[in-house]
């Protein structure tokens, strides 16, 4: 579920932090400051990697169960959605961003998700053709996505230009409708899987109903992002043409 998460590339510098070099002049020994005298960080330690990682056990606990207890693994996996709700507001709240915990968060979505979906497609075989492409959908637009932000210079993969279309300047820039389409958007997967499984059907079928245009809307979102970071791409390409045909001359 693709939440609050850190930005890739707003704390730029080495992720383990060098010691300064030793000043050629002799002088008298001053205090070290609160880092220096614990020493350099450890960023897999850091309180939101912390976090990440228990998502990723919860979400394998989920995996594991999903065959002898339908309710167990929907606890496991919703669990571990609502928690990555909490990663980006620790590493606000303790100063610990950190590229490699982004990577984390998103890595963690797009596998999570793709899971369920994968497991979808063999309790609906009729329908397995429609997973597949959205399974391919979301891990292409979001990757196209970073990808575009990063060639392009963009502190973050959510930073909208004015030019950007407004539904995905909506989806990306207020905090509460981007936690609570994708809130829906994993809500409809679980709902169908509990109603594969035959346990709290009618419950799970209202939620599906509830929550299956939030997670079409989303789609949607998909699909414009996924255009979007190729326009980005294919312009940057033809203005790094015309530059080289200019060096040329």
């Amino acid at each position: 579920m693709e939440t609050d998460t850190v930005d890739l590339f707003d704390r730029p510098g080495p992720i383990f932090p060098t010691n300064p070099a030793p000043s050629l002049h002799m002088s008298q020994p001053s205090s070290s400051s609160p880092v220096e005298a614990q020493g350099p960080e450890n960023v897999f330690l850091f309180i939101p990697n912390l976090i990440g990682y228990t998502r990723v056990l919860l979400w394998l606990l989920s995996l594991f169960y999903l065959n002898t207890d339908p309710l167990l693994a929907m606890g496991y996996y919703g669990a571990s959605c609502l928690m990555d709700a909490l990663d980006g507001h620790a590493a606000r709240l303790y100063n610990q961003s950190s590229r490699f915990g982004a990577v984390l968060d998103m890595v963690t979505d797009r596998s999570s998700t793709a899971a369920l979906i994968v497991y979808l497609a063999t309790v609906y075989p009729t329908y397995t053709v429609v997973f597949q492409v959205l399974i391919a959908l979301d891990l292409s637009s979001h990757y196209m996505q970073m990808y575009a932000s990063l060639t392009s210079g963009r502190t973050s993969h959510k930073t909208m230009s004015p030019s950007t279309p407004w539904i995905m300047r909506m989806y990306y820039t207020d905090r509460m409708v981007l936690f609570g389409v994708c809130l829906a958007n994993e809500a409809f997967f679980m709902a169908l899987y509990l109603m594969s499984a035959g346990v709290v059907y009618w419950l799970a079928l209202v939620v599906a109903m509830v929550s299956g245009p939030i997670c079409l809307f989303k789609q949607v979102v998909n699909v414009i992002q996924l255009v979007e970071a190729s326009q980005t791409l294919a312009s940057m390409d033809l203005e790094s043409r015309a530059k080289g045909k200019e060096r040329a001359e």
